[in-house]
């Protein structure tokens, strides 16, 4: 079933999601914007993109004419089953408030391209309930449904990611972590799982 482009959303839902975190990376010798878990950003200027993930999962979306995209951060409530439960409705929500901001700034849904990244088992606590392998699911069947074309992914296993998303010319950029010594992520990943849960519905680097 196609779940075409949601016209409810509101100016107060983009600005509510949109990252904030601005800084200069003085290894690419870019601007870059850090998305952090529940966040989206939209680029449409030759600029970095920058996320780190644990069991959430990220699309990077571009329109492969005019290279503007952008990048989301998310994961899927605990519970419910289906593209279309009660907890799928977080990911449905966090790919089309992407796709729409793109859409409204001039992108063609046509011209629309995506590399997909995360799902790692990295959350003790949320092991049980596989919540990295139903967020790598979730994203691959919308993105089919939505006839977008994946043209690249690195989901799963049990490791964290960095990564590094170019929209200009679509090049990503991925940092397996393999020795992660702090718990910052696994915090910001169980905060954001809390948050969902509670909330009414509404390494080597590879060059990808």
């Amino acid at each position: 079933m196609s779940m075409p482009a949601n016209t409810s959303l509101g100016q107060a839902d983009y600005i509510e999601h949109f990252a904030r975190n601005h800084y200069y990376d003085r290894i690419f010798k870019y601007d870059a914007v850090k998305i952090l878990p529940g966040e989206y950003y939209i680029a449409n200027q030759d600029m970095v993109l920058v996320t780190v993930l644990g069991s959430c999962v990220t699309a990077c979306i571009r329109d492969r004419d005019t290279g503007m995209g952008g990048m989301n951060h998310f994961m899927l409530a605990e519970g419910g089953e289906g593209l279309v439960g009660a907890s799928a409705r977080y990911g449905v929500y966090a790919m089309e408030i992407l796709i729409n901001h793109l859409l409204k700034l001039g992108a063609r849904r046509s011209s629309l391209e995506a590399k997909v990244f995360g799902g790692g088992r990295v959350l003790s606590s949320l092991s049980g309930a596989m919540i990295g392998e139903r967020n790598a699911s979730f994203v691959i069947n919308y993105l089919n449904t939505e006839q977008i074309p994946v043209l690249a992914s690195d989901l799963l296993d049990v490791f964290p990611r960095k990564v590094y998303f170019f929209p200009h010319n679509g090049r990503v950029l991925v940092k397996r972590l393999t020795s992660l010594h702090n718990d910052t992520l696994a915090r910001r990943e169980r905060e954001y799982a809390e948050r969902l849960n509670g909330a009414p519905i509404a390494g080597a680097v590879e060059l990808f």
